[in-house]
């Protein structure tokens, strides 16, 4: 697994451009032209995402890069801000918007007022109706504690808080379903989602990364709420457990899914962050189990929507249970998702440049799966 992490990253070196980025892959287009072309500079596809996971890499001792992450940390804000297409851009999400790119820029090369302008971009957020963590305030929460952490600076735990009571105050009781749950508004269609990327379980998994900042009471609520959620909107049948894309929607239906950022997998990987309960435990294994028994994706290697996102979840049951079961199923993941890179690289000639669907996020779970570290690959540090 090392040689083939190391062959990643230096391909990614080999396809850096003198603009600063990396040229998107044809298929997180949709299209099957292997010359699409086209560049982005945010987190999930483009070159923030590919410049953090390099110095995530760099920082592990994985693999060593000649790029100058510095110098092009000092660029990339202004690098996004030259490609966006107003009025619908500069985007304030963490994944897909400018608050990812001023984190990784901070973490990279810090400059003067950059951290002020990150701290008004997640506080200009706090009430956004996609209320996921794409776009979402919870997205931007990620931010705030991860720069709270590193700077120890109360305004960051009270934006983080901010937003926490903003996202909190839009959990409902759903009488229909005995739980509560979050109507997410994206492009100005209403859903109830409940996997990682846009719906319950990410907006959970940020609302326990920041559970240090909040009081008792207000904790014990959150692992109550998410627990009643998971239990009454999972569909376990033969000791096996998935969630639907949205409410109302029976897994083997339109939308069921077994991904990282819809289904089994990233609701395992979100919710294995709470604390230890019997009734939640055992629906978290029975995912896990579900994750092995639908085995490798088809769909690619990658984090959001391939193997290696899946394999998170073993990672994450692996660190909840001790169970070394976890592990071993998580590696056997890795080396197929390595597989899949090399299958994809020959058949289109080139690599995948983007940390959340490519090739480096492929490595950055490899690397994971040898330390047995369950963190996800997304700009923190839990």
């Amino acid at each position: 697994m090392r040689e083939a992490i190391r062959a990643i990253v230096a391909d990614a070196e080999r396809a850096y451009t003198p603009s600063g980025a990396w040229p998107l892959h044809a298929l997180d287009a949709g299209e099957e032209d292997d010359d699409w072309g086209g560049v982005s500079h945010g987190v999930y596809l483009g070159a923030a995402g590919m410049l953090w996971g390099l110095d995530r890499c760099l920082q592990a001792g994985s693999a060593e890069t000649s790029i100058d992450l510095r110098a092009a940390g000092a660029g990339l804000h202004e690098a996004y801000l030259s490609h966006c297409h107003p009025p619908d851009e500069p985007m304030p999400g963490i994944w897909t918007g400018e608050a990812g790119v001023l984190l990784v820029a901070e973490i990279l090369a810090s400059r003067p007022g950059s951290t002020d302008t990150l701290l008004g971009v997640v506080r200009g957020n706090a009430r956004n109706v996609a209320l996921e963590i794409l776009w979402g305030a919870p997205g931007t929460m990620l931010a705030a504690r991860e720069m709270h952490r590193r700077t120890g600076e109360e305004r960051w735990a009270d934006a983080w808080r901010e937003s926490a009571a903003a996202v909190l105050g839009e959990w409902h009781v759903d009488e229909e379903f005995g739980c509560r749950l979050w109507t997410q508004i994206m492009e100005g269609k209403p859903g109830r989602v409940l996997g990682a990327v846009h719906g319950f379980a990410g907006n959970v998994l940020s609302l326990a990364a920041g559970f240090c900042l909040l009081p008792e009471q207000t904790r014990e609520e959150i692992v109550v709420g998410a627990t009643r959620t998971a239990v009454s909107t999972a569909v376990v049948e033969g000791g096996l457990a998935n969630w639907p894309t949205s409410v109302g929607r029976d897994v083997g239906g339109v939308g069921a899914r077994t991904q990282w950022c819809h289904g089994a997998p990233g609701v395992v990987g979100a919710l294995s962050s709470l604390p230890r309960e019997a009734e939640l435990d055992a629906l978290l294994l029975a995912g896990g189990e579900l994750v092995w028994e639908a085995g490798p994706l088809a769909k690619g290697a990658g984090l959001c929507h391939g193997t290696a996102g899946n394999g998170l979840a073993f990672l994450a049951l692996f660190a909840r249970t001790g169970d070394e079961i976890w592990l071993q199923r998580a590696r056997s993941f890795a080396m197929h998702s390595l597989a899949q890179v090399e299958r994809q690289r020959e058949r289109h000639g080139r690599g995948w440049f983007s940390l959340w669907t490519g090739d480096l996020g492929t490595a950055l779970y490899a690397w994971q799966c040898i330390e047995g570290d369950p963190a996800l690959p997304a700009l923190t540090a839990w």
